[in-house]
């Protein structure tokens, strides 16, 4: 049973008891780690930031039908932000000022009959302890618009100071709207999530249709953007990483290469057998039909490390044959068969160590997989290409002779 096996057998059986009813499916841990990151709870969101919540909802509902058409798309949903009934009073100007009233005194009036006011404090004896003493009116008078529009606001009479009681409803508007339940907000800024999951496709493809769908479909208002956070977001970090860490793992291991041989010629030689490693790797994902990851890139560095040791046991020993004074033919041939048992010894150690890796299926193994058939496929091609196609690059471009060696050692402070 597999995690996207397991996911659509609950969802089937759901979806037959519960027709109409979205569900979405995660891990209870990895959610909060993906809220610690990016502030929303689930494996991928868009982020639609913005300043109008009005807005911003109505974009997000067409990016989600964008999303909807894109093959391997699943558990989509938007966070609802709008929805909370809310009582929104808007002063009339024109009106409160016939009647000699400013908005701060509306919003006074309003504030201390539904809100409460502080009359005073009560303190704890004995302590510092103090707990404010609010006053406002009983519910009966604040429990819905009619009691609402019936609040009166003193309005004092300037020629002859009699004070006279208006009704709210003369001086503003009360309605009942629908208002935001929940408002995310980063740098101070508002915006809206749109959470999804990625099966049966690759992550990179599938995030690139849905950008390449909605860029087509939902064109955002002036001063509106996307951000795509979650496990897309970290990918796209990653790989900022890797394209600095594969280079530089590539130069450390030119540059020990270059210690070992003193020569140009044979680091160029030793780092040959990266291209042949790549191609067991790159080969063994696409019979796997295995997505690129972070965790196949890390594959992919450790196989480098691996055939470049391969590549250094067959020129070590070649060179150390030319030292001796056979012939480059005869070395070369010697070499190959004298180093054929360690070659092989170390692709097979290091294959059968991650051979179970490679060919789990169970829940938890989409981590270490890709990883393991990177490694697996490309020491599994790595020895025919390095003991078929190196020795044949060692006889075109290698000048190492035995006059080299002997200049080398003459050159050499003696001890």
């Amino acid at each position: 049973m597999t995690k996207d096996k397991l996911i659509e057998e609950v969802n089937e059986a759901l979806e037959a008891k519960f027709p109409g009813v979205n569900f979405n499916f995660s891990q209870y841990i990895q959610d909060n780690v993906e809220e610690a990151v990016s502030g929303v709870k689930g494996e991928n969101s868009v982020k639609l930031i913005g300043n109008d919540i009005v807005v911003l909802t109505e974009t997000a509902e067409k990016i989600k039908t964008a999303m909807s058409k894109v093959r391997g798309v699943a558990d989509l949903a938007v966070f609802t932000s709008l929805g909370q009934p809310t009582l929104r009073i808007d002063i009339d100007r024109k009106a409160a000022a016939r009647y000699g009233l400013a908005p701060g005194d509306v919003n006074a009036a309003v504030q201390t009959a539904i809100g409460g006011q502080a009359a005073g404090d009560l303190y704890e004896e004995g302590s510092d302890r103090h707990f404010p003493l609010i006053v406002r009116l009983a519910p009966k008078y604040r429990q819905n618009i009619e009691t609402i529009s019936s609040l009166t606001i003193a309005v004092q009479d300037p020629v002859t100071n009699k004070v006279a009681q208006i009704p709210l409803s003369e001086v503003a508007s009360i309605n009942l709207v629908t208002g935001p339940a929940f408002i995310y907000r980063e740098q101070q800024q508002r915006y809206i999530p749109i959470k999804f999951s990625v099966r049966g496709r690759d992550l990179g493809s599938t995030v690139l249709e849905a950008q390449r769908k909605i860029a087509e479909d939902v064109p955002l208002p002036p001063g509106y953007r996307l951000e795509w956070v979650g496990e897309f977001g970290n990918l796209q970090d990653a790989i900022k990483r890797l394209r600095v860490i594969v280079p530089l793992t590539i130069l450390l291991i030119g540059i020990l290469l270059y210690v070992n041989f003193a020569s140009l010629t044979d680091t160029l030689l030793g780092i040959t057998v990266i291209p042949m490693a790549m191609v067991g790797g790159v080969f063994a994902l696409s019979l796997t039909g295995t997505p690129f990851s972070v965790s196949a890139a890390i594959g992919f560095i450790a196989l480098f490390g691996i055939a470049v040791m391969e590549g250094i046991i067959l020129l070590s020993y070649f060179n150390q044959l030319i030292e001796a004074g056979v012939s480059r033919d005869t070395a070369i041939m010697q070499a190959c068969q004298t180093r054929f048992r360690p070659v092989m010894m170390t692709c097979i150690a290091a294959c059968v160590g991650l051979l179970p890796a490679a060919l789990s299926t169970a829940i938890g193994a989409q981590v270490q997989r890709p990883l393991a058939l990177v490694v697996v496929g490309g020491i599994l091609l790595t020895p025919i290409l390095v003991l078929v196609i190196l020795p044949v690059l060692i006889d075109v471009f290698s000048r190492r002779t035995r006059a080299d060696v002997v200049d080398q050692r003459a050159a050499a402070p003696a001890e």
